[in-house]
């Protein structure tokens, strides 16, 4: 739900084992759509939180599937386009490789651990393949450095598909970071060719620089660096600070605390931003992936709750599209929106979780409303760090306890 209009560019140039199986049945919890903001004026924050009328009875039950163990901290799952592997990211540095056959192969793809600061929330974050990886073998990482600063680089693919040439690093960006969490590390292509970078605000409690709303800043945005068209990138003359005097013209969203897990759903034209509140929401936003300047609200809000100062003047920012409170949880992880084969019914629904409660959690965007909100009961699934998909699109979620599991049909 939008509370301003926001710009608008052309993004249409892009193209578009071990098994445990953990039966589950749904059961249904109440949804916090972002009509709520418009209910509650622009300028006005509520406290207690509410929903739609119940969703319609659930659909089948999930179950899960554990594709992997023994892994260190793993917090992020991905695939090239086309490829049968799954690529594992592990917090401590390494990235893993879960061949065709459903075995972990031993070697990792790439080890960073001697470059990266680890522990909390630091590490290796993020990884994106390039669209063109099959012919250029390009992807890239996102860590904290041993000086705990953000690290974009590049690397690529060697003559063997299962290892990277650890000497191919290519550096794209660097940001100071004055705090040792909120670093975000997410990054993906979206369906424009731009790499996406997700920052958080860098730390401390409250934004206390302020960076969340200064497009002066790196921190506490989304940015979007065209990796193609210069050395280490070009800024699109497109992206909405371009021509604001002072503001960093990678900027392409503000607003944001710490943003665990971003997912662009081409079909759906929408991007999906989970952002990890300070002591009183989590919240899940969706925005048209063409929405350019967009303000996520923090730290002016948290949710839809004045945050900096009582009566505050949300204008200007997007509400969120869902929103839970403590009582729920501590942390939100974002997740996918669904779109592989096994599970025909819940193709198009944003799967979350959170991790402290480690639930399962899906619902539908339908004319920018969460609706058919549904808790999965698929067992104990530990803290969940992370979700992913396959170059299939069937969905995977990763834990703190070294899991990986894939979402299967129950029953």
């Amino acid at each position: 739900m939008k509370r301003s209009a926001t710009k608008r560019v052309d993004l249409s140039g892009g193209s578009a084992r071990c098994r445990i199986r953990l039966l589950a049945a749904p059961r249904s919890f109440a949804v916090r759509a972002g009509a709520l903001a418009a209910a509650l004026g622009h300028g006005a924050c509520s406290s207690t939180p509410t929903g739609p009328p119940p969703p319609p009875p659930a659909v089948g039950s999930l179950a899960t599937e554990v594709v992997a163990t023994g892994l260190d901290r793993p917090l992020y799952l991905t695939a090239p386009p086309g490829d049968s592997r799954l690529f594992i990211v592990e917090q401590t540095g390494a990235i893993r490789i879960v061949a065709a056959d459903g075995n972990l192969r031993g070697t990792p793809f790439l080890d960073l651990a001697g470059r990266i600061a680890g522990g909390g929330e630091r590490g290796l974050l993020g990884l994106a393949f390039h669209p063109d990886y099959v012919s250029n073998g390009f992807f890239y990482v996102n860590y904290t450095d041993t000086n705990g600063d953000t690290v974009v680089e590049r690397y690529t693919a060697s003559g063997d598909p299962d290892v990277a040439a650890p000497g191919s690093a290519t550096p794209i960006l660097a940001v100071p970071q004055p705090f040792a969490n909120h670093n975000g590390g997410q990054l993906a292509f979206g369906p424009d060719g731009m790499l996406y970078v997700f920052m958080g605000d860098g730390g401390g409690a409250g934004d206390p620089f302020s960076t969340g709303q200064d497009p002066t800043d790196l921190l506490g945005s989304i940015l979007r660096l065209d990796v193609d068209g210069g050395d280490p990138y070009a800024i699109p003359p497109d992206n909405p600070f371009v021509d604001v005097a002072g503001a960093r013209g990678e900027v392409w969203a503000i607003g944001l605390r710490n943003p665990w897990r971003a997912w662009f759903d081409v079909p759906g034209g929408m991007l999906y931003v989970a952002d990890v509140g300070q002591s009183q929401r989590e919240e899940v936003n969706a925005v048209g992936i063409a929405e350019a300047g967009v303000n996520y609200g923090w730290n002016v809000l948290e949710g839809t709750l004045c945050f900096a100062e009582e009566g505050c003047d949300a204008s200007g920012t997007e509400a969120p599209v869902l929103e839970y409170s403590h009582a729920d949880g501590c942390s939100i992880t974002g997740g996918v929106v669904y779109r592989g084969t096994l599970l025909p019914e819940l193709v198009g629904h944003y799967f979350y979780s959170d991790f402290c409660s480690g639930f399962l959690r899906s619902f539908r965007l339908q004319g920018g409303v969460a609706v058919e909100g549904q808790e999965w009961n698929v067992g104990g699934l530990g803290s969940v760090t992370s979700f992913g998909a396959d170059a299939a699109g069937e969905m995977y979620v990763t834990s703190a306890e070294g899991r990986v599991y894939r979402i299967v049909p129950g029953g």
